[in-house]
């Protein structure tokens, strides 16, 4: 179910404006007739002026919205002669009134129309620049709204591009493990085979969120290393460690995996007797501390693209902001590549 927005939104703010303001004109046209008794002709022809006012008003509203005069640059040579000609109507109109109620007797004389002129032009232009700013302020926020939403769009469309690369990357890595072993083992890559379906369900049902658990990344690192350990055998040495309460820990999908992926091609593969990999969640200074480690040096003229470690900063930044990090360093005869996110 949609949810409601804001009361203050759902108000309708033209119609306040306009029977307030028009209401406020009403009044102070009683106050400036303080001269006379307080009558009700004198009231009626207050508010008849305000309601022809009103009406007026709205018909100026529409024609400023259909030619489009206040829309950017102002229009003044059409405002003001429209201004003009519907100040004498309305002087018209009122005049109409003071006929028909007769709160001072009959008209007689038109002395009172060059001031009312005056007062009724002042009134509509008033109305007329402050309809115009409030359209501005309405075009500002909303231009503001759709360039927001463009960006956030821009952003969702970049993660998604940033995703289609980390998962081609890493299955072609993996089914050029199982072409490995084919040849040399068919139960073993048909094992193999069935993991790799786990990780393509796990790719696939993972793609489509920013983030997922960081349970399921768990698992899915785990299936990736069962495929390797078929591979590598004792060449491949795992110690794994998640600290209780993590579990919920949303991460980027696939982040981990191209962090364990990573230490076991630079840290493993190229070396006959392998390497330790330990992979581990923990708290640290109020944030959550995922490292892996492998032994090793940092190849820094390895050949590699390093397309997987610079999507998944590329994509920490996007999903999780800028207090999301990760790093590569090499100390203690390891590599050591760790991610860190705000804790929730």
């Amino acid at each position: 179910m949609t949810p409601k927005p804001p009361l203050l939104a759902r108000l309708n703010w033209y119609w306040i404006f306009q029977c307030t303001g028009w209401n406020i004109a009403a009044v102070l046209a009683l106050l400036s007739l303080s001269f006379a008794p307080v009558t009700w002709p004198v009231i009626g022809v207050c508010w008849w002026g305000a309601t022809s006012g009103l009406l007026l008003s709205m018909a100026w509203r529409r024609v400023l919205r259909r030619r489009g005069w206040i829309n950017g640059r102002f229009a003044w040579q059409y405002v003001l002669p429209s201004l003009a000609l519907m100040t004498l109507v309305q002087c018209v109109l009122a005049g109409l009134g003071y006929a028909v109620l007769q709160p001072f007797g009959p008209v007689t004389s038109l002395r009172w129309l060059p001031s009312a002129l005056i007062s009724w032009f002042g009134i509509f232009l008033v109305w007329t620049v402050l309809y115009s700013m409030i359209q501005s302020l309405r075009r500002a926020s909303r231009f503001e709204a759709e360039t927001l939403r463009l960006e956030v769009l821009a952003k969702d469309a970049e993660l998604r591009a940033l995703q289609a690369q980390v998962n081609p990357h890493f299955f072609f890595n993996s089914l050029n493990s199982v072409r490995a072993l084919i040849y040399e083992n068919q139960d073993a890559a048909a094992n193999m085979v069935d993991q790799l379906a786990a990780l393509m369900r796990h790719a696939l049902q993972s793609g489509a969120h920013d983030t997922v658990p960081l349970a399921d990344e768990w698992q899915a690192v785990q299936a990736y290393l069962a495929i390797e350990a078929i591979r590598f055998e004792e060449r491949l040495r795992v110690t794994m460690e998640i600290e209780v309460g993590l579990d919920t820990v949303r991460i980027p999908p696939m982040a981990l995996q191209t962090l364990v992926e990573n230490a076991v091609k630079h840290g493993v593969e190229p070396s006959l007797a392998g390497s330790d990999i330990h992979i581990s969640a923990t708290r640290h200074d109020g944030l959550v501390r995922i490292a892996v480690s492998n032994t090793g040096v940092l190849r820094t003229q390895s050949g590699s693209t390093r397309v997987g470690l610079n999507n998944a900063r590329k994509r920490l930044a996007l999903a999780l902001g800028t207090r999301a990090t990760l790093a590569l360093d090499q100390h203690g005869g390891c590599v050591h590549a760790v991610l860190q996110l705000p804790q929730p």
